[in-house]
């Protein structure tokens, strides 16, 4: 192959991507466009572009300042915090025991645990709502906390990590006296920080992103978490399509925030822990 058409290649590559780029980041761009613009211009069709005419934050301003907005900002970071933290302590001991220590049922209960991903959440809504009814945790962080902390997956992450560590490890720890726990936490812990911070991650976002736990089971305004508030938005204000905008790009602001800064220590990390072979 010539070095001309090397060239070519790679350049027909890089305008591929550029196109491809372009078009998952244009509703973003919109978004935030439309969220910078008046009412009235963007009920103006002739004013419709990417850079609006005249710049305004007076929806921002309005959200953070006369709307229940920052309330709900602290229900969905605390209830989205709780999640993630609940989800990486029961789900880290739980694959380390499937992977590492041997006991009756082992194999049973992983079975279970695979199956569980293929009951989807909403067969078990009724059943749940009526638990938590019952220990009266409705519009509390509790009752929207509880029911999310059992993540299937994670322990199915976690126990395929462990399997790949060397088992020379835990045997020289048992030797030397150390609990499982301490095993867990000082020899096997430090190895999966990758990991636990990916898995983290992800159940953050999906925490925060969740929309109808939390919707049904808050009643009062003060409870809402930010999905469930924005869905009340029109009924409370009205329909107005930049300041509805603007609401939805403040409440994806912190999951973009934590992507952006946590996402090439992830990376690294996962590089380096998918050295480890079995």
């Amino acid at each position: 192959m010539k070095k001309t058409d090397i060239t070519i290649s790679w350049f027909l590559l890089g305008l591929l991507t550029l196109i491809t780029a372009y078009i998952f980041i244009f509703p973003m761009l919109w978004g935030i466009s439309t969220s910078l613009k008046s009412e009235v211009e963007f009920l103006d069709v002739e004013s419709w572009g990417i850079i609006p005419d005249n710049i305004t934050f007076e929806h921002f301003v309005y959200m953070f300042t006369k709307s229940s907005m920052m309330t709900w900002y602290i229900n969905s970071m605390m209830t989205s915090v709780g999640v993630t933290l609940l989800v990486i302590i029961i789900s880290m001991p739980c694959g380390y025991a499937l992977s590492q220590i041997q006991f009756t049922g082992k194999n049973f209960i992983f079975v279970c645990v695979v199956l569980s991903i293929m009951v989807p959440g909403t067969a078990l809504v009724i059943a749940l709502f009526i638990f938590v009814a019952e220990l009266r945790l409705i519009n509390t962080w509790t009752g929207i906390i509880l029911p999310q902390v059992i993540s299937p997956v994670c322990v199915i992450v976690y126990k395929q990590f462990f399997d790949q560590v060397p088992k020379e490890l835990r045997e020289a720890s048992l030797i030397d006296g150390a609990s499982e726990f301490q095993i867990l936490l000082r020899v096997y812990m430090p190895l999966n920080w990758g990991i636990t911070a990916a898995l983290a991650l992800v159940t953050f976002i999906g925490a925060w992103n969740n929309f109808f736990w939390p919707f049904i089971m808050t009643t009062k305004t003060e409870m809402y978490t930010i999905t469930a508030g924005m869905s009340q938005v029109d009924e409370a204000w009205g329909v107005k399509n930049a300041y509805m905008m603007a609401v939805a790009m403040a409440a994806s602001l912190p999951v973009v925030l934590a992507y952006i800064i946590f996402q090439r220590r992830i990376t690294q990390a996962i590089m380096l822990t998918s050295g480890i072979k079995g």
